[in-house]
């Protein structure tokens, strides 16, 4: 391993540790109650002893995240194919995407809920609107930067638009593509939990939901860090299949 990727790993490890202890350190010293602000000694005491709690209600959330994510990458990747493919959709279709991000979801979720429910379609249509826009803007952007030279090249020599599509195309689209992934799989966990707060019987944001009003404080962040550990997770393996399908990146490109 060389040194850039160990401090890639190291950096981030000793800026969370600094952090965690002024917060340790703080939290003692000002003699903050528990209710207000744990300290992440006991937050980490949570962790543990709600650790059944937590991971029952994990699966939940992840189950929901990543069926609301898969949604996403294939009408997103399908959207995104049909507005390269004509100029006329792009027009009348694509604004209309850019706009629905203006609409929040937070307040969409009701609305959800009464259509579908209290089951887990309401979460996973609204992680899929959320992890849906960074998909398809992404993969409208690659299909757009492939080399026009290159596509005149193949149409000289016969190719037909599928082949063009496959072999010029789709290349130049993947990288956008997992760049957009890797946002929107990271942002899909914020999604479902937008619909557990709204109305849901298990999940990370059930329980935050109802542990605040106990003044569970704790078992709060304690959720939080199991999310943001979801997250990151998702993101680092979408970024493996990146770096395993894109291979031929590391002959191309220059760090």
């Amino acid at each position: 391993m060389s040194g850039r990727a160990i401090w890639r790993v190291v950096g981030p490890a000793i800026l969370l540790t600094l952090g965690v202890l002024i917060w340790e350190i703080a939290v003692r010293l000002r003699d903050t109650p528990t209710w207000f602000l744990p300290a992440p000694s006991r937050i980490a005491s949570t962790l543990w002893n709600e650790r059944n709690l937590l991971a029952d209600n994990a699966w939940v959330t992840l189950q929901e995240v990543v069926a609301g994510f898969a949604i996403a990458v294939i009408l997103g990747v399908g959207l995104a194919i049909l507005i390269n493919a004509s100029q006329l959709l792009e027009w009348t279709i694509y604004p209309l995407v850019i706009a629905s991000q203006v609409i929040p979801l937070i307040a969409l979720a009701p609305l959800l809920l009464v259509w579908f429910g209290y089951g887990a379609g309401p979460k996973i249509t609204i992680t899929a609107l959320i992890a849906f826009f960074p998909i398809v803007v992404g993969t409208v952007d690659g299909l757009r930067s492939a080399d026009r030279e290159t596509l005149d090249l193949l149409r000289t020599f016969g190719a037909d638009r599928r082949t063009r599509f496959r072999m010029v195309r789709v290349p130049s689209a993947l990288p956008s593509f997992f760049s957009g992934a890797k946002i929107g799989v990271s942002v899909a966990v914020i999604g479902a939990v937008f619909g557990e707060y709204v109305g849901a019987d298990a999940g990370l944001g059930y329980l935050m939901n109802i542990s605040a009003p106990k003044l569970q404080t704790s078992l709060v962040f304690a959720a939080i860090v199991v999310l943001a550990v979801m997250a990151v997770l998702l993101f680092a393996i979408v970024a493996l299949i990146e770096r395993r399908v894109l291979r031929w990146r590391r002959y191309t490109t220059v760090a």
